[in-house]
């Protein structure tokens, strides 16, 4: 058996996401089954480093992953020729400096999203790899989830006709830390840490749209600071500065719009924690995470607007769930193979660090709109 080794800095990773996610699901999980199998007799085998800048902590992961090996010198990884890949899980405002710094270390770079608090900062990311002849990606995990690869064969197959409309909702409630633990991490809700609901999910929205429903060419959005005092991981009150709920609509340049409603103030009474709903002339389909149901046009009931009675239609009942006909893995780790194959083999990937910029342009062009109160164009990033 041919193995190759790709060691792996995985900065970041004492966070929630990093930990579970990336290192976990995806990282560990691949490591355990021995390694991804490419072909009969060769698999590649990531050897992870662990790097954060509490050592506590980093060495209990290191514990529960079988002893990995872990330091809190950045500086001191980035110049072992062992490890050829930068992973950065580390929080917005720490992310684009790292990157910066294992780019001019000559490392691969992987990276969560956004990529940097501003699209000139983000395109710098880019523009410097390219210039570097580094291989890059950025994380794009939602294109990967089940229920949206079943939107994805619906689209492919033709099953809408000519879509319509997109609506998503997203989110839950996070609780204020007052009296209950908070789920999400202080520094999501303070803009002076980069924090914020809009930098954040439009980013996903941004990739997810343009992979599934067209280029974005407008967008109009509004952002709301619902929840203004919150408790810190320490117990402290705090002054909530970022926005936690956003309302946007994009056009496409498929004329299709779609609308997300973005929120960590909003209790879930929906199939999931995420839902889009597309509408087309011929169907519909409703995916959540790991599900998707649909309603062809033969199927679709005539309801007759009447708020004196009850209505008669059960209007859940004439959709169906679409059969798993595909096996399905954790989102995160599916695009982690791709890269790595993509590191080994120079097998194509497509979502890198360009993606990444064009996710905080649009966010940043959502901002603008909130500040305006107004449409704002999406220009093409050169």
């Amino acid at each position: 058996m041919k193995t190759h080794r790709v060691g792996v800095i995985m900065a970041g990773v004492t966070g929630r996401m990093g930990s579970n996610q990336h290192l976990a699901r995806s990282i560990g999980a691949i490591r355990s089954q021995g390694g991804l199998q490419v072909s009969d007799g060769e698999v590649i085998l990531p050897d992870p480093i662990l790097v954060g800048r509490n050592e506590a902590k980093l060495k209990r992961l290191s514990a529960a992953h079988g002893g990995l090996p872990y330091t809190t010198d950045l500086d001191l990884a980035l110049s072992d020729p062992t490890y050829a890949v930068y992973f950065d899980a580390n929080t917005t405002q720490l992310r684009a400096p790292c990157v910066e710094k294992a780019i001019r270390a000559g490392k691969h770079i992987y990276c969560e999203k956004p990529t940097g608090t501003t699209t000139d900062g983000a395109l710098r990311l880019y523009r410097m790899a390219t210039a570097a002849g580094v291989k890059h990606g950025v994380v794009q995990d939602k294109l990967w989830l089940p229920g949206i690869l079943k939107l994805r064969y619906l689209i492919d197959s033709g099953f809408f006709g000519r879509i319509l409309s997109v609506r998503g909702e997203f989110g839950y409630w996070v609780f204020t830390g007052e009296h209950r633990p908070a789920q999400r991490p202080s520094w999501n809700y303070r803009k002076e840490d980069s924090g914020g609901l809009i930098i954040d999910m439009l980013c996903h929205w941004r990739y997810l749209v343009d992979n599934l429903f067209g280029k974005i060419t407008a967008v109009s959005c509004l952002g709301v600071t619902a929840i203004d005092q919150r408790w810190d991981e320490r117990g402290l009150p705090y002054k909530a500065t970022a926005d936690d709920s956003a309302y946007a609509t994009f056009e496409t340049d498929l004329a299709v719009v779609c609308h997300f409603n973005s929120s960590w103030c909003v209790r879930v009474r929906r199939d999931d924690l995420l839902t889009v709903q597309v509408d087309g002339t011929n169907g519909s389909a409703v995916a959540g995470l790991q599900d998707c149901v649909v309603q062809p046009d033969a199927m679709t009931p005539k309801p007759v607007w009447n708020p004196d009675v009850d209505n008669p239609i059960d209007f859940y009942g004439d959709w169906r769930p679409m059969p798993n006909t595909f096996e399905s893995k954790n989102a995160f780790r599916a695009q982690w193979e791709l890269f790595l194959r993509h590191l080994v083999l120079d097998e194509p990937f497509r979502w890198g660090l360009q993606e990444g910029a064009k996710g905080v342009q649009l966010a940043e062009l959502g901002l603008e709109s909130w500040k305006k109160r107004a449409w704002v164009d999406v220009p093409t990033l050169k």
